[in-house]
């Protein structure tokens, strides 16, 4: 079990969002939950979003996967990092690192990135508009953190693909050692380089722009045909300017605009519906044949647990615990089964002992749902 050295309480209040700070030995006797071959090999894999980036010689090129295997014979011993993000949807150890992490808000979640290093490699200064939480694992690696960008970087693209910035002034230059975390909030230009081969853990938090909440915002209003009315003003007269648009019928458009958004049910399912979706692919399998009632319960009775699928989001808005919304769906229960919707959104792992002591016919058929829809599953072959 990871265990953080310090108190996650006072470091949102003093450290959050405000500075960058370096956390010596802030995992107490940190080991790697993942190795370098299996990063190799979950880069081969098409579902997986994975990156090999090298600088030969100040050359920077960026590979996207999946892949090829060949690669990984014929690697210089210098200059290469290989990236895989989301690594916490398909290996269970990196999924273990966001244990200590878990009173930070889940809709701010994005994911934990795993990256492999060799010496002299990494992806240059740049800039991130997300809170990072970075885990040196084996390996040391010197990082080198600059003041807040107010406009004063350059940003080039390296590679084709790399945002980097040119050069930035460090106000933090050290040297990470296993267990150590660099922890950077949005808006620092950062660069880490490469002393030993080394494995690295990035923890993301990830808010939605202002252009991300009105553009996931239409999109939800034509998903749902919401507002499917023109404007109708049967007191209008004629006017003497005809190309002049009236204050007053602006003032009606004006309306019509903001009368979604004055809509709070509306834009309270919306936000709940796109906080609960992932950026990147889970990995969701399904039951081979649909599972009932009775064979959950079996499973349940027979000690067995469900677990839910690894960076799945489960979420639900305070005061409103009879609505969950999970990976995008809604799910609504009755009142008095609110209880069992915030356990299974609250929990990794779920027992018969955190149920109810007598479930409904509701709360099971909501469990047998989730189950087959592959949001949550029992580790046991029977299933698929």
């Amino acid at each position: 079990m990871y265990q953080l050295s310090f108190d996650m309480t006072t470091f949102m209040q003093q450290v959050w969002q405000k500075k960058p700070l370096v956390i010596k030995q802030g995992f107490i006797n940190f080991e790697d939950p993942i190795s370098a071959d299996e990063l190799a090999g979950l880069s081969l894999e098409q579902e997986i979003d994975s990156r090999f980036i090298s600088n030969l010689d100040g050359q920077w090129k960026a590979i996207h996967g999946p892949l090829e295997e060949s690669l990984f014979t014929e690697l210089p011993e210098t200059h290469w990092q290989l990236v895989i993000q989301a690594a916490n949807h398909w290996h269970a150890g990196p999924s273990e690192l966001m244990a200590p992490f878990k009173s930070l808000p889940q809709w701010l979640f994005d994911d934990v990135m795993v990256c492999y290093s060799a010496p002299g490699g990494g992806v240059g200064p740049h800039i991130d508009q997300y809170d990072v939480f970075i885990i040196q694992g084996q390996g040391k690696r010197r990082w080198r953190v600059g003041a807040k960008d107010h406009g004063q970087y350059q940003e080039v693209i390296q590679g084709g693909a790399l945002r980097q910035i040119e050069s930035f002034d460090a106000e933090i230059d050290e040297i990470l050692e296993p267990g150590d975390i660099l922890y950077i909030p949005p808006g620092f230009p950062h660069q880490g380089d490469t002393l030993e081969a080394s494995l690295s853990y990035s923890i993301g938090y990830r808010s939605p722009k202002e252009q991300e909440l009105l553009s996931n915002f239409a999109d939800y209003v034509l998903a749902h045909d919401i507002g499917d009315e023109h404007l109708h003003k049967p007191e209008m007269l004629p006017q003497h300017n005809f190309a002049e648009i009236r204050h007053s019928d602006l003032a009606s458009l004006n309306d019509m605009l903001r009368k979604a958004l004055n809509d709070e049910h509306c834009v309270q399912e919306f936000i709940g519906a796109m906080l609960s979706q992932s950026r990147h692919q889970l990995n969701i399998i399904a039951p081979s044949q649909p599972l009932s009632e009775q064979d959950i319960q079996q499973f349940l009775f027979q000690g067995e647990c469900l677990y839910k699928v690894p960076g799945l989001k489960s979420l639900y808005h305070q005061g409103a615990e009879h609505v969950a919304y999970i990976n995008g769906e809604r799910f609504e229960v009755e009142p008095e089964s609110s209880a069992l919707l915030t356990t299974l959104c609250n929990h990794e792992q779920i027992s018969l002992n955190q149920l109810p002591k007598s479930p409904s016919g509701e709360q099971w058929q909501l469990i047998t749902s989730l189950v087959n829809k592959g949001y949550w599953y029992f580790d046991v072959e029977e299933q698929y």
